[in-house]
């Protein structure tokens, strides 16, 4: 019996050592502009809400036109779980593309990309033969890391089989008293 309760033990205590530092992933909370949004005026600046707070230096996001031309000053700032990138007028209609690489106090990084589309406003005259016509929208799929939860079964996984071992050897004990 003390052998089961020790490989019992041993095994609990490598599963939370295993687990434990990867438990606090930070994860993309929010972003602004909204990922997949279309915008009538362009941005001042890019803001990406993450989970944890980041640290001061080796952040990144980059804002890249349709073109591939970076449109954002290169002027990051840090406010605790808020990254913000400043932004340049924006002059060509699109979409656009944010990359982030951000980090996070004993974390690894958090890298990933966005898009939104910027619609620049055209002042024309209208004119009796131009009627609008329907266009079909992109259906955007959120932005954010499974990471959490992945980890979350995993860890709910390894707890089922410690119950499973630990009601096998109670099992086990009854009916060798019996």
């Amino acid at each position: 019996m003390k052998s089961s309760s020790k490989a019992l033990f041993v095994t609990a205590a490598l599963i939370t050592l295993l687990f434990a530092p990867a438990a606090q992933a930070n994860t993309l909370v929010a972003t602004s502009p909204i990922a997949g949004s279309t915008l009538k005026a362009g941005p001042s600046a890019i803001t990406i809400t993450t989970e944890f707070p980041l640290i001061e230096e080796g952040n990144e996001i980059a804002v890249t036109d349709p073109n591939g031309k970076r449109v954002d000053t290169g002027i990051l700032t840090v406010l605790g779980t808020d990254a913000v990138a400043e932004m340049k007028p924006l002059e060509t209609s699109g979409v656009y593309k944010v990359s982030y690489l951000l980090l996070s106090e004993a974390d690894i990084p958090l890298e990933g990309s966005y898009t939104f589309t910027y619609s620049a406003v055209v002042l024309s005259t209208p004119s009796a033969s131009a009627a609008p016509q329907p266009t079909a929208s992109a259906t955007s799929e959120p932005v954010g890391s499974n990471f959490g939860t992945n980890l979350f079964v995993i860890f709910l996984l390894g707890l089922s089989i410690l119950v499973l071992v630990g009601m096998g050897a109670y099992a086990r004990k009854i009916f060798k008293e019996k």
